[in-house]
């Protein structure tokens, strides 16, 4: 039965992979849970949990491809590894409940983002909603939403074509989720204060390059030489690691460059520096003020394992090359915040931006705009690129500010606080985004309280499917008997 029910788990994997950027297909992921709902139906939980994993392969091959151009075993390794939570997610769905499976993809995105190594969020259900008409519903209860949406309204159309139009529950389940959506839409989200024109500048340049193999030098020059605004410009944004250099950046020939641009844009300036201490390193966002002088910085609290870091090290380096990543980034501990003359500005640095906890935690702290430094060149293809913008338009849905995205290869773009792309670059070329952006203060209600509310539904909706399940299949079911098999009361004896 597992072996016939194999295909439609690998397709409707592959159907929710296409809903991700770079293609973006959103409306599939509809149609890839619900077959994968259907695939799961009266099925054991050692064959839900195959097919969850089968699902899981299909969904994550492609939208983790990105990886191959690191290493292809490690890629299909993690591919694996990430299917497992799909796999977990069909096990904890039961038998004939099908509603269950949408706390239960909820809880193994939850849990994926979370572990190992900090999580990886990338590939996700909710990245492929960017785009969506769900979206709005973020800024209640922030991306998790997007994913329990998405499989309340996919299986409630599998319940209603299986049915032939006869299940009130698809009605009902669509009207909640287009409740939510509405509510997330006219919720609270902050409101404008004070105009401000900013520049992120993308240098250009050849993708698919390790860091270790460029020249940090030839990277910092080409920014420096894109950095052509005016003085009407209040902020200049920098891409991550565009500036490379030995001890603190201030008092550096980089250093001094910087602080010289600040003084003849008279704006303030935001670079990404890269600072060596021995055999580790400081990934920073660096501000300095029109005057020339830094006035800030924010060090990255969320590492890319296996790329800013290599966990267990020492083990590692006995089994596989970890040449390319020579010394693991130091672990920063403050709310990305960063106070400039240009006014409070929130930063979540290149990986960051995937975790939404950390632009809540930057909002939080008092962020009025929120700013992405990334650095996506070591990647060939768009992809990552491509997920990094969703995951921005997500994030200024889930906080209520505007995002400026700055990459040194692309893309750099600007988000609004309604999740709208403004404007975005493209790959590779040289060029400066200006936009008028407003800063804002008040939050969301995703702001004011995280996750916490959907991790409470999400237990609330397993406890309770497991008890329907129980109910309908153990010892909780109450028997029938016929007239036939049931017991005799013996003569003259009380009922």
């Amino acid at each position: 039965m597992t072996r016939r029910r194999a295909p439609g788990a690998l397709l409707g994997g592959l159907l929710a992979a296409a809903s991700v950027p770079p293609w973006g297909w959103w409306p599939l992921a509809f149609v890839g849970v619900a077959l994968f709902a259907v695939v799961l139906r009266d099925q054991s939980p050692r064959r839900r949990a195959t097919l969850g994993l089968v699902f899981g392969i299909g969904q994550f091959g492609p939208t983790l491809w990105w990886m191959a151009d690191l290493h292809v075993v490690g890629w299909a390794l993690v591919v694996v590894l990430e299917a497992g939570f799909l796999a977990l997610a069909g096990l904890a769905a039961t038998r004939r409940s099908g509603l269950a499976l949408a706390p239960a993809l909820v809880l193994a995105e939850l849990l994926r983002s979370h572990w190992p190594f900090g999580g990886l969020p990338m590939g996700g259900l909710t990245l492929g909603q960017a785009a969506g008409p769900l979206a709005p519903a973020t800024r209640l209860l922030g991306p998790l939403v997007l994913v329990a949406l998405v499989a309340f309204v996919a299986v409630s159309a599998s319940e209603w074509a299986r049915n032939r139009g006869r299940s009130p529950r698809f009605l009902a389940h669509l009207a909640m989720g287009a409740g939510l959506v509405v509510a997330g839409v006219v919720s609270p989200h902050g409101h404008d204060t004070d105009p401000l024109r900013v520049a992120a500048v993308q240098g250009g340049g050849v993708r698919g390059m390790q860091a270790v193999d460029g020249d940090p030098a030839r990277v910092f020059d080409a920014h420096l030489a894109a950095t052509h605004v005016g003085r009407d410009v209040d902020l200049v944004v920098w891409p991550e690691d565009v500036v490379d250099v030995e001890g603190d950046v201030v008092g550096t020939p980089e250093g001094e460059q910087l602080a010289a641009l600040a003084r003849r844009t008279g704006a303030t300036l935001v670079a990404g520096v890269v600072m060596g201490e021995d055999d580790r390193f400081h990934n920073v966002a660096v501000a300095w003020g029109p005057d020339g002088r830094p006035v800030d910085r924010y060090e990255k609290n969320h590492r890319v394992p296996f790329g800013e870091w290599v966990p267990f090290r020492s083990l590692v380096e006995r089994v596989a090359d970890v040449s390319v990543i020579p010394r693991d980034a130091i672990v920063g501990r403050e709310p990305g915040l960063l106070r400039t003359p240009a006014g409070p500005l929130g930063v979540v640095i290149s990986y960051e931006v995937f975790f939404s906890g950390r632009a809540r935690s930057a909002v939080g702290a008092g962020g009025e705009l929120v700013l992405v430094p990334t650095n996506a060149a070591s990647f060939r293809s768009g992809q990552v690129p491509a997920q990094e913008v969703a995951a921005a338009r997500l994030v200024a849905l889930a906080t209520g500010r505007w995002v400026v995205q700055a990459a040194p290869t692309g893309y750099t773009a600007v988000v609004g606080p309604d999740g709208r792309v403004r404007s975005r670059t493209g790959l590779s070329r040289r060029a400066v985004l200006q936009a008028t952006v407003m800063r804002r203060t008040g939050a969301t209600p995703y702001a004011r309280w995280g996750d916490s509310p959907m991790v409470a539904m999400t237990a609330i909706g397993l406890a309770a499917a497991a008890l329907s399940g129980r109910g309908r299949t153990g010892p909780f079911r109450r028997r029938r008997t016929s007239p036939a098999t049931a017991p005799r009361t013996p003569p003259g004896s009380q009922p």
